[in-house]
């Protein structure tokens, strides 16, 4: 928007002049994005720049796709959590090909119903959400996990193997998770890998391969990344290509099979030493 105003020989002061502001604050801050930019303001610097309607429309489709990018979890689960895990279901049902990668927590798609009970009471408490429908969302939840008897879509996962050794939930039911894990591997929609500890993370060329955040690929046509705060939707090509590459690279450092189960066995006897 800066770019349409500078090429417009449009000063900051004589923008706000324009629009009927006090001061040039809101032009810098809109313009940095300090304040994030809505419809009205795109149009407002369109009509004061003398923008033609074909970039009045290319700036307003830029500007719904960025505010379509992040979440908050307080805007997700601000009429509770049972609501925010049905709002992905539909994503659930039409992909073919899901890449799930994990470095803290276990996938929800792998989920056990007591580790998630836990998990979305956490959650609850941490978001400071007031509405109690863990029940329900725990239930939606696990009703979702039907998607993974479809026989024609494919979910791969990869873990690191500190994700089986947080000791995020009870014994028991950490036990449960580890021997759930073990027989969800054997399924045909299913391929698990894990990145074990002692991993050598240096490729042939040299390059170092670090933990990256929890992200899950759609087929090619979205990541979305946990953050502590909130989730990232990734639609743009190039940046789908850099989360692929980083797909890429985490996959070649993961066992699987036998070399995968014999991980999540040795970790799930630790529980009884």
């Amino acid at each position: 928007m800066r770019e349409l105003r500078m090429a417009a020989g449009i000063s900051g002061v004589e923008f706000a002049r324009r629009a009927g502001w006090r001061d040039s604050s809101n032009v810098s801050k809109i313009e940095r994005g300090v304040r994030p930019a809505s419809a009205e303001h795109v149009r407002l610097w369109c009509a004061i720049c003398g923008a033609s309607e074909q970039r009045l429309n290319e700036l307003l489709a830029e500007q719904a796709a960025v505010e379509r990018m992040w979440l908050t979890y307080r805007q997700l689960n601000r009429g509770g959590l049972k609501g925010a895990q049905e709002s992905v279901r539909d994503r659930y049902e039409r992909v073919k090909l899901m890449r799930v990668y994990c470095a803290h927590v276990i996938p929800g798609l792998l989920q056990t119903r007591a580790y998630t009970t836990a998990a979305l009471q956490s959650i609850r408490v941490e978001q400071h959400v007031e509405v109690d429908d863990v029940a329900e969302a725990v239930a939606e939840r696990m009703d979702r996990q039907r998607v993974l008897r479809r026989p024609d879509a494919r979910f791969v996962f990869v873990l690191e193997e500190q994700v089986l050794h947080h000791r995020v939930v009870p014994a028991d039911v950490h036990a449960e998770q580890l021997e759930h894990l073990l027989a969800m591997a054997r399924w045909p929609s299913v391929s698990l890998g894990i990145i074990p500890l002692d991993a050598d993370r240096t490729l042939d060329d040299g390059h170092r391969v670090w933990p990256e955040h929890t992200f899950i690929i759609s087929d090619t046509e979205l990541v979305t990344v946990e953050l502590v705060s909130g989730f990232l939707s990734v639609s743009q090509p190039s940046e789908i290509a850099d989360y692929l590459a980083a797909w890429k690279r985490l996959t070649s450092l993961s066992v699987t099979g036998e070399k995968a189960r014999r991980i999540i066995t040795r970790v799930r006897e630790s529980l009884d030493a």
